[in-house]
C-alpha cells in the first residue's frame, strides 16, 4: 500500500477523521492537499504533514459552493501538477426530528454531504479522466444503510445513502476510463466531537455500545486504514464498493 509519488486531496482534513486520513496517506508516502473550510485547522494540518517529511498544501474550500470547489481543484493541480487520489470526507450532521427540520437545515445538510461530494468528484474527476488514472474514496456512513438510534437524523441518513449510490454510479461510468470510485461507511467513531457528545449523554453511549457487536466505538485511524486500502493498488480491482467499518453494527 505504498503511495510514494502520489498526490492526495482530502476535504475536511483539518481535524477528526479527515485529519487522520490525511496523516495516514502521508505516512504511506503521499503528498497532501488539505481542502478545508477553516484556515486555522487547515494550516495546522499542513504543519503536521510537513513535519513527517511530506509536502502539503492548504486550500480554503467550501465544498457546498461549486465555484469554491472548482478553484480548489485548479489550485491543487497548479501546485502539485496532478491529483491522484481524492477523498471526499467533508460532512456535517444535525440531530433534529424530521418534523422540526426547517428548510435551511435540510438544504445545508444536502449541500455539504451530497452536492459537495458531487462537486468535488466532478472537478477532480475531469482531471483524472483526462489522465486516464485516479482514485476517489467517498466517506459515507452506516447511516446510509440503516436507521441507527436513538438520535433523530433523517437528513443525514438520506444524504449518506445518496453518497453510496453516487459512488456506485460514478464507478460504473468511469471504470473503463481509468478512475476507480469506492466508499467507506464508518459506524460510530471516537472523534473529539463524538466523545464530547457521549460525555453529555449516558443514554446515547449505552445504546450505541449495546447496538454494536464489538460493544465499543471505533477510532479515526480505523477509517483511515480503510481509506488507505481503497486508495492504494492493494484494491486495484475494487470499484463501486462500499467498505463498512462499524464494529458489526449493521450485522444485526
Amino acid at each position: 500500500m505504498d503511495l510514494s509519488g502520489k498526490i492526495a486531496l482530502v476535504t475536511g482534513a483539518g481535524q477528526g477523521i479527515g485529519l487522520s486520513i490525511a496523516l495516514k496517506l502521508a505516512d504511506a508516502g503521499a503528498d497532501i492537499v488539505i481542502a478545508e473550510l477553516s484556515a486555522e485547522t487547515g494550516k495546522k494540518a499542513v504543519e503536521q504533514i510537513e513535519s513527517m517529511g511530506r509536502r502539503a498544501f492548504f486550500v480554503e474550500t467550501n465544498v457546498a459552493d461549486p465555484d469554491s470547489v472548482d478553484a480548489m481543484a485548479s489550485a491543487a493541480i497548479e501546485h502539485f501538477g496532478q491529483v491522484d487520489i481524492l477523498v471526499n470526507n467533508a460532512g456535517i450532521v444535525k440531530n433534529t426530528p424530521a418534523e422540526e427540520t426547517d428548510n435551511d437545515e435540510w438544504t445545508r445538510i444536502i449541500d455539504v454531504n451530497v452536492n459537495g461530494v458531487f462537486w468535488c468528484s466532478r472537478a477532480v474527476g475531469k482531471h483524472m479522466l483526462e489522465r486516464g488514472d485516479g482514485v476517489i474514496v467517498n466517506i459515507a456512513s452506516m447511516s446510509g444503510l440503516v436507521v441507527n438510534k436513538p438520535q433523530p437524523q433523517t437528513s443525514y441518513n438520506v444524504s449518506k445513502a445518496a453518497v453510496i449510490m453516487m459512488t456506485r454510479s460514478l464507478a460504473a461510468e468511469w471504470a473503463r476510463r481509468g478512475v476507480r470510485v469506492n466508499s467507506v461507511s464508518p459506524g460510530y467513531i471516537g472523534t473529539e466531537l463524538v466523545k464530547d457528545v457521549l460525555k453529555q449523554s449516558s443514554e446515547w453511549r449505552e445504546i450505541w455500545h449495546e447496538m454494536t457487536p464489538m460493544n465499543r466505538i471505533g477510532e479515526p485511524e480505523d477509517v483511515a486504514n480503510a481509506v488507505l486500502f481503497l486508495a492504494s493498488d492493494a484494491s486495484k480491482y475494487a470499484t463501486g464498493s462500499n467498505l463498512v467499518i462499524d464494529g458489526g453494527y449493521t450485522a444485526w
